[in-house]
């Protein structure tokens, strides 16, 4: 059993790169098989419809960016201040941004769940799993403000990731003097409520 589980991982990670070279149109059982160098038909016998294998690269690609709990730890250890949510902002964006193919599947795969409610389902709970991980973690490490400041910051940057990993408006600035913007701002609105 253990060894279907590896195989199911590995087909949807080739998966993931398809998607994140292909886009949704390039994503076939055909294209996995390809990228992962497994017989034609391999995919197909585990994902066996098209939605099967979105909603399976949904599932592996929220595995893939889980947070190291380690770091996180580390992270609440701190004193809660305005450089312990900067560091963990810088974090999100480290992660999201080591592998960029990952986070441009990611994007592709919540673009295709727009329009694709099975998807949009199932990638809704695991973005919304994550999301309020990081409500808890904020209110654990004691920093000001709540679920709405950290929405604000997951919609800031989602902004920034898609400027870093797709075509950008061009601005220049420093991703890290970004992040420590936004969460200055974030902050001082949330002290000033």
């Amino acid at each position: 059993m253990a060894r279907n589980v590896e195989r199911r991982a590995a087909l949807a990670d080739a998966g993931l790169r398809v998607l994140a070279a292909t886009g949704a149109r390039g994503l076939t059982h055909r294209a996995v098989d390809a990228e992962a160098g497994v017989p034609v038909g391999t995919a197909s016998n585990y994902f066996r419809s098209r939605d099967a294998l979105l909603g399976a690269l949904g599932e592996r690609i929220l595995q893939r960016f889980a947070p190291d709990e380690a770091v996180v730890a580390g992270l609440a250890t701190r004193e809660p201040s305005p450089e312990l949510l900067t560091d963990y902002v810088r974090y999100i964006v480290e992660r999201t941004t080591r592998e960029p193919d990952l986070t441009r599947a990611l994007i592709e795969l919540r673009l295709e769940a727009a329009r694709r409610p099975d998807l949009a389902a199932i990638l809704g709970d695991t973005l919304r799993r994550g999301y309020r991980d990081d409500v808890a973690f904020h209110v654990a490490a004691g920093l000001p403000g709540g679920a709405f400041e950290v929405a604000l910051l997951h919609y800031a940057v989602d902004g920034l990731l898609l400027d870093l990993l797709t075509t950008s408006i061009g601005a220049g600035f420093d991703p890290d003097d970004v992040v420590a913007t936004l969460v200055s701002r974030l902050v001082g609105a949330a002290d000033a409520r």
